[in-house]
């Protein structure tokens, strides 16, 4: 967190807070000191103990002075506060008794933080001087270049759209940093998340989807912030190595972002331009014939200090579990950040990202992987399409900004802004079911060619203010989205493939016209929330109202429909702070999403609702960097579609599916160089209405029971100092394979490991080389890890990775 003086605003800030102000009919409390007013020069101070960067925050407000310093320097200490009568130097002299730090003076007026034994180069030491009594109104330095190696995180603005703690925030949330990422090599947003608390990913040979869900439904993908639109297949694609973080806020999220499954949202946050130089190349080699080029630059431009970029771009090439497949991927990343002075900060994100061999389907019958087939087991590696014809491209281009500009030390403004398109080409010939011999596989031929084009627009509007002993955070924002699908699918049958002895060059027929459609989707959401802190209290009260609207031009029938549907959403929690570090919360969320279509009346469909009510407790602890987290939760969807009795053909929306369950999860940095994540999940999952015989029964694919863990260690000192070595096991519970519930999909256990070597502590002339070997599926664990109607896929193979990475 940084904070520096700056010149009063402009007249043109000053007209548009007047603007904003007066449209949303808000003023300044009248508890907020005004902007240059005079402070004693000694005052009562009544700061509690507690966390440092917390206790700053509130000293930095009563006594309106400058505090510069980095958030890592703060991370994990605590201050005992301070109380009484005294001058601002003695009172911040007490706030940071024991934390190893010290602050300094500054000619101009205000201190910068640093650690007591360091002498810095860059902050002499100065004598003490009048303390300048201005507040800060610089933009909060929320992202920090230098990486600590630690796995832990304490903030997230996920949760809340404002840089809220995480023990503070009363819903489940957890953060993978990059430095896992890194650790982990993950190569897909899937294996990112394979140690994420509370999610369950289908860890298979499909890469033309990423199918990830929590506690019973599938989550939503979000990029900055800002939803990832996608069709059918026309589904955008984050590629792991162009992320900085991915975030996971389990349970209904529709309050901030609008339409969202209850399940909850995965927030990827993009890699940043950079302020410190930073340029790295990486070549990967692996098995089933990987090569792969990363690389990543970034840093200042010209010598003025307003401007910094990045440019991240990746290369890959390489054959998958099922014969005769392969995945083929280009992507870059070009990112700009104009900051024209301490209030005011422009970052431009781009991106293009083409697969042209983007994954196959090959889903493999239900005889020969979870029930017998006197034939035989089908092998993991069976292709089911045929070489003359398959083929998935995909083509991704998006283009956005984050704009923010502080206005006083009250009022700052956001928005963040996305536009986007994708093309993607699908061409397959599917297996399906078995026939009566066990061996001669049915086949369907399909092909889809779609176009999206979506428009992503987020304005917030945030207030910082106190009301007595009362701290608050105000958010307001409006927000709207906007998606134009163009959809043609060809359907039909294919001929069969004899599984014992397969002919994959085979005369395919093109199938006639199945679907033809032009579909426009847009909604429009207006929110308001307010954070608030009394003493060891802190309440997040929040609401939202959308409208959505949904436009159907069907080509096939030549009919045109159009759907508008309204929701409020809201949720209200309440955290308690103790000094011992631990934070016991209650919160109760809602969600709604649109669904599609009409009863056999003709009657649209109305959203599905979701609701939440979850308690749990988090853990801070002192003297160490870690992050604990117990929840128990009940989350309900309503208005689920379900078979109408009463005419075969249509849907009706009697259904609901409940969840309950139990998450336990932590990190930490334990020594340093050793970092730890584990979690444990159990999940009650029913379908608690239906028409049909499957109420009573569990959603297929989601298993009861979950177990991680990851370790994580750097030898600092000694003959190997420089040599990193890990591992992870991963438990899946037994699940069922559809909702009928009459085929379980077996538990399953897989072993990861790594290695990794400095060469410069080799040699001094390899500064910068760095060594690592990556397994998944070290022991090359068979297991099924999906499951739909008509049959399932293997989980992956082993697959090992070699990466050779120069940094300067």
């Amino acid at each position: 967190m940084t904070h520096r003086s700056t010149p009063r605003p402009s007249p043109l800030a000053r007209a548009i807070a007047s603007l904003c102000l007066g449209a949303l009919a808000v003023s300044l409390p009248p508890a907020t000191r005004a902007w240059g007013e005079e402070a004693a020069a000694s005052s009562n101070w009544a700061v509690p103990a507690g966390p440092l960067d917390q206790a700053l925050n509130l000293f930095g407000r009563q006594a309106g002075v400058l505090l510069s310093y980095t958030g890592d320097l703060t991370r994990n200490l605590r201050s005992a506060g301070v109380e009484g009568t005294m001058g601002t130097d003695e009172a911040l002299r007490t706030l940071l008794h024991g934390t190893g730090l010290e602050a300094v003076a500054q000619p101009g007026g205000g201190y910068v933080l640093r650690r007591a034994d360091i002498v810095s180069a860059d902050v002499a030491p100065q004598p003490s001087a009048p303390t300048e009594t201005r507040r800060s109104v610089t933009l909060d330095a929320t992202r920090v270049v230098a990486s600590t190696g630690s796995y832990v995180a304490h903030r997230a603005s996920t949760g809340a759209k404002t840089d809220i703690p995480l023990i503070e925030l009363p819903q489940t949330i957890s953060v993978v940093s990059r430095e896992q990422i890194d650790a982990q090599q993950a190569q897909t947003l899937r294996a990112v998340l394979r140690y994420a608390p509370g999610v369950t990913i289908s860890d298979d040979n499909d890469d033309r989807l990423d199918s990830i869900s929590a506690r019973g439904f599938a989550l939503d993908q979000y990029l900055d912030g800002l939803k990832l639109l996608a069709g059918t297949w026309a589904v955008p694609k984050v590629e792991p190595y162009l992320m900085e973080r991915a975030v996971v806020l389990e349970g209904p999220a529709s309050v901030l972002y609008g339409q969202a499954s209850p399940g909850g949202i995965i927030d990827v946050v993009s890699k940043r331009p950079t302020e410190v130089p930073l340029h790295e190349v990486q070549l990967q080699v692996g098995t089933q014939s990987r090569r792969q080029v990363n690389a990543d630059f970034g840093g200042p431009v010209g010598n003025s200090g307003h401007w910094s970029y990045r440019l991240t771009g990746v290369v890959r090439d390489t054959d998958l579990d099922a014969k005769h497949t392969k995945e083929r991927r280009v992507a870059i990343a070009p990112a700009l950040t104009w900051k024209p002075d301490d209030r005011t900060r422009l970052t431009i994100l781009a991106s293009y990202l083409h697969d042209p061999n983007g994954g196959v389907w090959s889903i493999l019958p239900y005889q020969g992987t979870l029930l017998p087939n006197p034939n035989g087991r089908v092998p993991r590696d069976f292709y089911t399409g045929d070489t003359g014809f398959e083929s998935f491209k995909r083509t991704q281009y998006q283009l956005g900004y984050e704009f923010e500009h502080v206005f006083d030390e009250t009022w700052r403004f956001r928005q963040n802004f996305r536009v986007a398109r994708n093309t993607t080409n699908y061409e397959s010939v599917q297996g399906l079911n078995l026939q009566p011999d066990l061996r001669t596989l049915n086949r369907q031929t399909y092909l889809s060619d779609e176009r999206l084009r979506t428009l992503n627009l987020d304005n917030q509007l945030e207030a910082r203010f106190d009301t007595g002993p009362v701290v608050h955070t105000v958010l307001l924002g409006a927000d709207m989205q906007r998606i134009l699908w163009d959809n043609f699918t060809r359907y039909g049958s294919a001929p069969t493939l004899d599984t014992l002895h397969p002919d994959y060059r085979q005369a395919i027929v093109i199938p006639p016209r199945f679907q033809d459609a032009s579909q426009g989707q847009s909604q429009f959401g207006v929110y308001a929330q307010d954070q608030i802190r009394i003493d060891r209290w802190s309440v997040l009260l929040s609401a939202r109202r959308d409208a959505s609207r949904s436009d159907n031009d069907n080509h096939v029938a030549n009919t045109w429909t159009q759907q508008t549907d309204h929701a409020t959403t809201w949720r209200a929690g309440v955290t308690y702070l103790f000094d011992t570090g631990l934070a016991p919360y209650a919160s109760y969320s809602t969600s709604f999403q649109p669904t599609l279509g009409t009863d056999a009346h003709g009657r649209a469909f109305v959203p599905t609702t979701g609701r939440q009510k979850e308690i749990g407790i988090k853990y801070q602890p002192h003297g160490v960097d870690a992050y604990l987290a117990l929840s128990a939760y009940e989350l309900t969807q309503q208005n689920v579609s379900t078979a109408d009795p009463a005419n075969v053909n249509f849907n009706i929306q009697t259904g609901e599916v409940r969840s309950r369950g139990i998450e336990l999860s932590g990190t930490a940095s334990l020594v340093q160089g050793l970092n730890l994540r584990a979690s444990y999940g159990y999940l009650d999952n029913e379908i608690t209405r239906a028409t049909t015989a499957i109420q009573g029964n569990r959603q297929a694919d989601i298993p009861t029971h979950q177990a991680s863990a990851w370790l994580d260690y750097t030898v600092r000192d000694g003959s190997l100092a420089g040599l990193g070595f890990g591992g992870g096991l991963r438990w899946t519970g037994k699940a069922y394979a559809t909702t009928a519930n009459t085929v379980t999909m077996p538990s399953y256990t897989t072993v990861d490991a790594m290695l990794r070597y400095d060469l410069s502590r080799l040699n001094a002339d390899l500064d910068g080389w760095r060594l690592a070997v990556n397994a998944a599926n070290l022991l090359d664990k068979r297991y099924v890890s999906y499951c739909a109607a008509i049959g399932c896929r293997w989980g992956l193979r082993r697959n090992v990775m070699a990466t050779v990475a120069y940094a300067w």
